[in-house]
Protein backbone atom coordinates (compact mmCIF):
# COMPACT_ATOMS: atom_id res chain seq x y z
CA UNK A 1 0.00 0.00 0.00
CA UNK A 2 1.36 3.45 0.89
CA UNK A 3 2.39 5.49 -2.13
CA UNK A 4 1.84 2.53 -4.41
CA UNK A 5 -1.86 2.38 -3.59
CA UNK A 6 -4.01 -0.46 -2.38
CA UNK A 7 -3.71 -3.80 -4.19
CA UNK A 8 -7.23 -5.03 -4.86
CA UNK A 9 -8.77 -8.42 -5.49
CA UNK A 10 -12.19 -8.66 -7.16
CA UNK A 11 -14.58 -11.47 -6.26
CA UNK A 12 -17.47 -11.47 -8.71
CA UNK A 13 -17.19 -10.78 -12.43
CA UNK A 14 -20.72 -9.52 -13.09
CA UNK A 15 -21.97 -6.02 -13.82
CA UNK A 16 -20.67 -4.32 -10.69
CA UNK A 17 -17.29 -6.07 -10.83
CA UNK A 18 -16.77 -4.65 -14.31
CA UNK A 19 -17.95 -1.20 -13.18
CA UNK A 20 -15.39 -1.24 -10.36
CA UNK A 21 -12.60 -2.28 -12.71
CA UNK A 22 -13.55 0.38 -15.27
CA UNK A 23 -13.56 3.06 -12.57
CA UNK A 24 -10.09 2.11 -11.38
CA UNK A 25 -8.81 2.18 -14.96
CA UNK A 26 -9.78 5.86 -15.14
CA UNK A 27 -8.25 6.76 -11.77
CA UNK A 28 -6.06 9.42 -13.38
CA UNK A 29 -9.17 11.62 -13.46
CA UNK A 30 -8.94 11.98 -9.65
CA UNK A 31 -6.85 15.08 -8.93
CA UNK A 32 -6.79 15.00 -5.13
CA UNK A 33 -7.22 11.67 -3.40
CA UNK A 34 -5.51 8.40 -2.53
CA UNK A 35 -2.90 6.83 -4.83
CA UNK A 36 -4.26 4.71 -7.67
CA UNK A 37 -5.21 1.21 -6.52
CA UNK A 38 -4.14 -1.78 -8.60
CA UNK A 39 -6.32 -4.75 -9.40
CA UNK A 40 -4.02 -7.75 -8.96
CA UNK A 41 -6.51 -10.64 -8.84
CA UNK A 42 -9.99 -11.56 -10.01
CA UNK A 43 -12.26 -14.47 -9.11
CA UNK A 44 -15.35 -15.69 -10.92
CA UNK A 45 -16.90 -18.97 -12.02
CA UNK A 46 -17.58 -17.82 -15.60
CA UNK A 47 -14.45 -18.15 -17.74
CA UNK A 48 -15.81 -15.85 -20.43
CA UNK A 49 -16.37 -13.04 -17.93
CA UNK A 50 -12.94 -13.56 -16.40
CA UNK A 51 -11.40 -13.12 -19.83
CA UNK A 52 -12.79 -9.57 -19.97
CA UNK A 53 -10.71 -8.75 -16.87
CA UNK A 54 -7.67 -10.62 -18.17
CA UNK A 55 -7.72 -8.59 -21.38
CA UNK A 56 -8.35 -5.27 -19.63
CA UNK A 57 -5.78 -5.95 -16.88
CA UNK A 58 -2.88 -8.01 -18.29
CA UNK A 59 -0.97 -10.02 -15.71
CA UNK A 60 -3.68 -10.31 -13.06
CA UNK A 61 -4.25 -13.56 -11.20
CA UNK A 62 -7.46 -15.15 -12.51
CA UNK A 63 -9.15 -17.98 -10.65
CA UNK A 64 -12.57 -19.60 -10.15
CA UNK A 65 -11.76 -20.24 -6.45
CA UNK A 66 -12.17 -17.29 -4.10
CA UNK A 67 -10.01 -19.02 -1.48
CA UNK A 68 -7.07 -18.90 -3.89
CA UNK A 69 -7.56 -15.15 -4.25
CA UNK A 70 -7.75 -14.70 -0.46
CA UNK A 71 -4.50 -16.65 -0.05
CA UNK A 72 -2.68 -14.28 -2.42
CA UNK A 73 -0.23 -12.22 -0.29
CA UNK A 74 -0.26 -9.45 -2.92
CA UNK A 75 -3.95 -8.67 -2.21
CA UNK A 76 -4.50 -5.95 0.43
CA UNK A 77 -8.26 -5.49 0.04
CA UNK A 78 -11.19 -7.22 -1.63
CA UNK A 79 -14.27 -5.97 -3.41
CA UNK A 80 -16.85 -8.77 -3.18
CA UNK A 81 -20.03 -8.85 -5.31
CA UNK A 82 -21.79 -12.20 -4.88
CA UNK A 83 -25.45 -13.20 -4.35
CA UNK A 84 -26.84 -12.36 -0.93
CA UNK A 85 -26.86 -15.97 0.30
CA UNK A 86 -23.05 -16.03 -0.05
CA UNK A 87 -22.35 -12.80 1.82
CA UNK A 88 -21.81 -14.33 5.24
CA UNK A 89 -19.32 -16.99 4.13
CA UNK A 90 -17.39 -14.82 1.68
CA UNK A 91 -17.24 -11.73 3.90
CA UNK A 92 -16.24 -13.67 7.02
CA UNK A 93 -13.58 -15.58 5.08
CA UNK A 94 -12.24 -12.35 3.57
CA UNK A 95 -11.80 -10.74 6.98
CA UNK A 96 -10.39 -13.99 8.36
CA UNK A 97 -7.68 -13.84 5.70
CA UNK A 98 -6.65 -10.38 6.90
CA UNK A 99 -8.01 -8.44 3.91
CA UNK A 100 -9.86 -5.14 4.02
CA UNK A 101 -13.36 -5.51 2.56
CA UNK A 102 -15.73 -3.52 0.40
CA UNK A 103 -18.84 -5.72 0.27
CA UNK A 104 -22.17 -5.34 -1.43
CA UNK A 105 -25.51 -4.57 0.15
CA UNK A 106 -27.42 -5.73 2.09
CA UNK A 107 -24.35 -7.16 3.89
CA UNK A 108 -25.98 -10.52 4.64
CA UNK A 109 -29.08 -12.25 3.33
CA UNK A 110 -30.94 -11.64 6.61
CA UNK A 111 -30.48 -10.23 10.10
CA UNK A 112 -28.80 -13.37 11.43
CA UNK A 113 -26.24 -13.35 8.61
CA UNK A 114 -25.61 -9.64 9.12
CA UNK A 115 -25.03 -10.22 12.85
CA UNK A 116 -22.51 -12.97 12.06
CA UNK A 117 -20.66 -10.66 9.66
CA UNK A 118 -20.56 -7.85 12.22
CA UNK A 119 -19.25 -10.24 14.87
CA UNK A 120 -16.34 -11.00 12.54
CA UNK A 121 -15.84 -7.26 11.98
CA UNK A 122 -15.46 -6.86 15.76
CA UNK A 123 -12.79 -9.57 15.78
CA UNK A 124 -10.71 -7.58 13.27
CA UNK A 125 -10.56 -3.97 14.50
CA UNK A 126 -7.51 -3.37 12.30
CA UNK A 127 -9.47 -3.87 9.08
CA UNK A 128 -11.51 -1.33 7.12
CA UNK A 129 -14.83 -3.02 6.31
CA UNK A 130 -17.40 -1.09 4.32
CA UNK A 131 -20.56 -1.60 2.25
CA UNK A 132 -20.78 -0.33 -1.33
CA UNK A 133 -23.34 2.39 -2.04
CA UNK A 134 -22.47 5.07 -4.55
CA UNK A 135 -25.53 7.27 -5.11
CA UNK A 136 -25.03 9.44 -2.03
CA UNK A 137 -21.85 10.71 -3.71
CA UNK A 138 -23.89 12.66 -6.29
CA UNK A 139 -23.34 16.42 -5.84
CA UNK A 140 -27.07 16.97 -5.21
CA UNK A 141 -27.12 14.34 -2.47
CA UNK A 142 -24.05 15.89 -0.88
CA UNK A 143 -25.75 19.29 -0.86
CA UNK A 144 -28.78 17.82 0.95
CA UNK A 145 -26.39 16.28 3.47
CA UNK A 146 -24.73 19.67 3.97
CA UNK A 147 -28.12 21.27 4.68
CA UNK A 148 -28.77 18.65 7.36
CA UNK A 149 -25.36 19.12 8.96
CA UNK A 150 -25.90 22.89 8.99
CA UNK A 151 -29.32 22.37 10.68
CA UNK A 152 -30.80 24.35 7.80
CA UNK A 153 -34.09 22.43 7.59
CA UNK A 154 -35.39 23.67 10.91
CA UNK A 155 -37.94 21.18 12.15
CA UNK A 156 -38.44 18.44 9.57
CA UNK A 157 -42.09 18.15 8.58
CA UNK A 158 -41.87 15.16 6.26
CA UNK A 159 -39.32 13.29 4.14
CA UNK A 160 -39.29 10.68 1.39
CA UNK A 161 -36.46 8.56 -0.04
CA UNK A 162 -36.94 6.30 -3.05
CA UNK A 163 -35.17 3.96 -5.46
CA UNK A 164 -37.27 2.91 -8.44
CA UNK A 165 -36.75 1.14 -11.73
CA UNK A 166 -38.98 -0.64 -14.21
CA UNK A 167 -36.84 -3.51 -15.49
CA UNK A 168 -39.19 -6.11 -13.98
CA UNK A 169 -42.32 -4.65 -15.58
CA UNK A 170 -41.87 -7.22 -18.36
CA UNK A 171 -43.43 -10.45 -17.01
CA UNK A 172 -41.43 -12.49 -19.53
CA UNK A 173 -38.05 -11.25 -18.32
CA UNK A 174 -36.12 -14.45 -17.39
CA UNK A 175 -35.71 -15.12 -13.68
CA UNK A 176 -32.37 -14.56 -11.99
CA UNK A 177 -31.02 -14.96 -8.47
CA UNK A 178 -32.45 -11.62 -7.30
CA UNK A 179 -35.99 -12.93 -7.91
CA UNK A 180 -35.54 -16.04 -5.74
CA UNK A 181 -35.87 -15.78 -1.96
CA UNK A 182 -33.39 -18.65 -1.58
CA UNK A 183 -30.56 -16.54 -3.00
CA UNK A 184 -31.82 -12.95 -2.67
CA UNK A 185 -33.47 -13.29 0.73
CA UNK A 186 -36.95 -12.62 2.06
CA UNK A 187 -36.33 -8.86 1.93
CA UNK A 188 -36.74 -8.92 -1.86
CA UNK A 189 -36.43 -5.44 -3.37
CA UNK A 190 -35.65 -3.95 0.05
CA UNK A 191 -32.42 -5.92 0.37
CA UNK A 192 -31.47 -5.26 -3.22
CA UNK A 193 -32.11 -1.48 -3.25
CA UNK A 194 -32.70 -0.28 0.29
CA UNK A 195 -29.20 0.56 1.51
CA UNK A 196 -28.83 3.05 -1.32
CA UNK A 197 -31.68 5.21 -0.03
CA UNK A 198 -31.08 4.65 3.71
CA UNK A 199 -27.42 5.68 3.51
CA UNK A 200 -28.03 9.44 3.38
CA UNK A 201 -30.76 9.55 6.09
CA UNK A 202 -28.58 7.47 8.41
CA UNK A 203 -25.55 9.68 7.74
CA UNK A 204 -27.72 12.74 8.47
CA UNK A 205 -28.44 11.27 11.90
CA UNK A 206 -32.08 10.31 11.40
CA UNK A 207 -33.34 7.45 13.57
CA UNK A 208 -36.29 5.31 12.46
CA UNK A 209 -38.55 4.53 15.43
CA UNK A 210 -41.28 2.38 13.83
CA UNK A 211 -42.56 1.16 10.47
CA UNK A 212 -45.77 0.09 8.75
CA UNK A 213 -44.82 -1.78 5.59
CA UNK A 214 -46.89 -2.50 2.50
CA UNK A 215 -45.06 -5.05 0.34
CA UNK A 216 -46.19 -6.25 -3.09
CA UNK A 217 -45.52 -9.40 -5.10
CA UNK A 218 -46.59 -8.51 -8.62
CA UNK A 219 -45.10 -11.26 -10.83
CA UNK A 220 -45.29 -14.72 -9.27
CA UNK A 221 -43.45 -16.65 -11.98
CA UNK A 222 -40.94 -15.97 -14.73
CA UNK A 223 -39.32 -17.90 -17.60
CA UNK A 224 -36.57 -20.19 -16.32
CA UNK A 225 -34.48 -19.97 -19.51
CA UNK A 226 -35.08 -23.64 -20.31
CA UNK A 227 -38.55 -23.42 -21.81
CA UNK A 228 -40.43 -23.56 -18.52
CA UNK A 229 -41.56 -21.22 -15.77
CA UNK A 230 -40.02 -20.80 -12.32
CA UNK A 231 -41.57 -19.37 -9.13
CA UNK A 232 -40.69 -15.72 -8.51
CA UNK A 233 -41.10 -15.45 -4.74
CA UNK A 234 -39.48 -12.15 -3.76
CA UNK A 235 -41.17 -8.82 -3.01
CA UNK A 236 -41.23 -6.67 -6.15
CA UNK A 237 -42.20 -3.35 -4.53
CA UNK A 238 -42.07 -2.04 -0.98
CA UNK A 239 -43.49 1.10 0.63
CA UNK A 240 -42.40 1.68 4.22
CA UNK A 241 -44.30 4.31 6.20
CA UNK A 242 -41.97 5.18 9.06
CA UNK A 243 -41.82 7.51 12.02
CA UNK A 244 -38.32 8.96 12.23
CA UNK A 245 -36.59 11.28 14.66
CA UNK A 246 -34.15 14.13 14.03
CA UNK A 247 -33.20 16.93 16.37
CA UNK A 248 -35.52 15.61 19.07
CA UNK A 249 -38.63 15.82 16.84
CA UNK A 250 -40.60 13.05 15.12
CA UNK A 251 -41.66 13.21 11.48
CA UNK A 252 -43.11 10.88 8.82
CA UNK A 253 -40.50 9.24 6.57
CA UNK A 254 -41.59 7.31 3.48
CA UNK A 255 -39.13 4.73 2.13
CA UNK A 256 -39.85 3.23 -1.30
CA UNK A 257 -37.95 0.49 -3.13
CA UNK A 258 -39.56 -0.61 -6.38
CA UNK A 259 -38.47 -2.97 -9.13
CA UNK A 260 -41.72 -2.35 -10.99
CA UNK A 261 -42.13 1.42 -11.35
CA UNK A 262 -43.38 2.22 -14.88
CA UNK A 263 -41.27 4.78 -16.67
CA UNK A 264 -38.35 4.71 -14.22
CA UNK A 265 -34.96 3.57 -15.47
CA UNK A 266 -32.90 3.71 -12.26
CA UNK A 267 -34.13 6.65 -10.20
CA UNK A 268 -32.84 7.55 -6.72
CA UNK A 269 -34.43 10.51 -4.96
CA UNK A 270 -34.71 12.33 -1.66
CA UNK A 271 -37.19 15.00 -0.56
CA UNK A 272 -37.08 16.85 2.76
CA UNK A 273 -39.69 19.41 3.82
CA UNK A 274 -38.70 21.62 6.74
CA UNK A 275 -39.98 24.68 8.56
CA UNK A 276 -36.98 26.74 7.42
CA UNK A 277 -35.62 25.01 4.30
CA UNK A 278 -36.91 22.26 2.03
CA UNK A 279 -34.87 20.34 -0.55
CA UNK A 280 -35.41 17.83 -3.36
CA UNK A 281 -32.93 15.90 -5.49
CA UNK A 282 -33.32 13.05 -7.98
CA UNK A 283 -30.86 11.25 -10.24
CA UNK A 284 -33.50 11.67 -12.95
CA UNK A 285 -32.25 15.28 -13.12
CA UNK A 286 -28.67 14.77 -11.89
CA UNK A 287 -27.46 18.37 -12.16
CA UNK A 288 -30.51 20.01 -10.54
CA UNK A 289 -31.06 20.72 -6.86
CA UNK A 290 -34.38 22.21 -5.75
CA UNK A 291 -34.53 24.24 -2.54
CA UNK A 292 -37.14 26.40 -0.88
CA UNK A 293 -36.10 28.72 1.93
CA UNK A 294 -38.99 30.00 4.04
CA UNK A 295 -38.82 33.61 5.19
CA UNK A 296 -41.81 35.11 6.95
CA UNK A 297 -43.71 37.47 4.70
CA UNK A 298 -41.71 36.56 1.59
CA UNK A 299 -42.90 34.51 -1.41
CA UNK A 300 -42.52 30.75 -1.09
CA UNK A 301 -40.82 29.61 -4.29
CA UNK A 302 -38.66 26.67 -5.27
CA UNK A 303 -35.18 27.57 -6.54
CA UNK A 304 -33.83 25.29 -9.30
CA UNK A 305 -30.04 25.32 -9.20
CA UNK A 306 -27.68 23.74 -11.77
CA UNK A 307 -24.93 22.07 -9.78
CA UNK A 308 -22.43 21.01 -12.40
CA UNK A 309 -19.58 18.69 -11.48
CA UNK A 310 -18.81 19.20 -7.78
CA UNK A 311 -17.38 15.96 -6.39
CA UNK A 312 -16.19 14.92 -2.92
CA UNK A 313 -12.74 14.14 -4.35
CA UNK A 314 -11.72 16.78 -6.93
CA UNK A 315 -11.57 15.53 -10.51
CA UNK A 316 -10.32 16.70 -13.89
CA UNK A 317 -13.97 17.10 -15.01
CA UNK A 318 -14.87 20.72 -15.61
CA UNK A 319 -17.40 22.33 -13.27
CA UNK A 320 -19.85 22.78 -16.15
CA UNK A 321 -20.02 19.05 -16.90
CA UNK A 322 -22.63 16.59 -15.69
CA UNK A 323 -21.97 14.08 -12.91
CA UNK A 324 -23.15 10.51 -13.61
CA UNK A 325 -23.31 6.95 -12.30
CA UNK A 326 -19.75 6.00 -13.25
CA UNK A 327 -18.51 9.16 -11.51
CA UNK A 328 -20.38 8.13 -8.36
CA UNK A 329 -18.67 4.70 -8.48
CA UNK A 330 -15.27 6.38 -8.80
CA UNK A 331 -15.98 8.72 -5.88
CA UNK A 332 -17.13 5.82 -3.67
CA UNK A 333 -13.92 3.93 -4.46
CA UNK A 334 -11.84 7.02 -3.71
CA UNK A 335 -13.47 7.17 -0.29
CA UNK A 336 -12.79 3.48 0.40
CA UNK A 337 -9.17 3.61 -0.74
CA UNK A 338 -8.73 6.79 1.29
CA UNK A 339 -10.03 4.98 4.38
CA UNK A 340 -7.93 1.82 4.03
CA UNK A 341 -4.50 3.32 4.87
CA UNK A 342 -6.01 5.54 7.57
CA UNK A 343 -7.71 2.64 9.36
CA UNK A 344 -11.32 2.24 10.58
CA UNK A 345 -11.19 5.43 12.66
CA UNK A 346 -9.54 7.63 10.05
CA UNK A 347 -11.07 10.92 8.96
CA UNK A 348 -12.13 11.25 5.31
CA UNK A 349 -14.37 13.84 3.58
CA UNK A 350 -17.27 11.38 3.25
CA UNK A 351 -16.84 7.72 4.08
CA UNK A 352 -18.57 4.64 2.71
CA UNK A 353 -21.42 2.80 4.47
CA UNK A 354 -20.21 1.35 7.77
CA UNK A 355 -21.04 -2.09 9.18
CA UNK A 356 -23.09 -0.45 11.95
CA UNK A 357 -25.21 1.34 9.34
CA UNK A 358 -25.97 -2.05 7.74
CA UNK A 359 -27.14 -3.26 11.16
CA UNK A 360 -29.74 -0.48 11.22
CA UNK A 361 -30.79 -1.39 7.66
CA UNK A 362 -31.41 -5.00 8.69
CA UNK A 363 -33.36 -3.95 11.77
CA UNK A 364 -35.68 -1.88 9.59
CA UNK A 365 -36.19 -4.54 6.91
CA UNK A 366 -36.77 -7.29 9.47
CA UNK A 367 -39.38 -5.08 11.15
CA UNK A 368 -40.93 -4.38 7.74
CA UNK A 369 -41.39 -8.13 7.12
CA UNK A 370 -43.01 -8.46 10.54
CA UNK A 371 -45.25 -5.48 9.77
CA UNK A 372 -46.36 -6.99 6.46
CA UNK A 373 -47.21 -10.33 8.06
CA UNK A 374 -49.31 -8.76 10.79
CA UNK A 375 -50.59 -5.66 8.98
CA UNK A 376 -49.41 -3.57 11.89
CA UNK A 377 -46.95 -0.94 13.01
CA UNK A 378 -43.71 -2.44 14.36
CA UNK A 379 -41.32 -0.56 16.63
CA UNK A 380 -37.59 -0.78 16.09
Amino acid sequence: MGRQGVRLGLIGTGLMGREIAAAILRWCSILEGPPQPRIVAVCGRDLGRRRWFEEALPGIQSTPDYRELLANPDVDAVYCAVPHDLHQRFYVDTMGSGKHLLGEKPFGIDQAANSAILEEVARHPELVVRCASQLAFYPGAQRVLRLARDNAFGRILEAEVTFRHSSDLDPLKPINWKRRAETNGEYGCMGDLGMHILFLPLRMGWAVRNVRAILSKVVDQRPDGQGGMAPCDTWDNATLLCEAEAGGSLFPLTVKTQRIAPGEMNTWSISVLGTETSARFSTKYPRTLETLRYRRGEPQAWLHEDLGYASVYPSIAGAIFEFGFSDAILQMLAAFFDEVPRGPGGEVPFGCVTPEETRVEHSLFTAALDSQRGSRVVSL
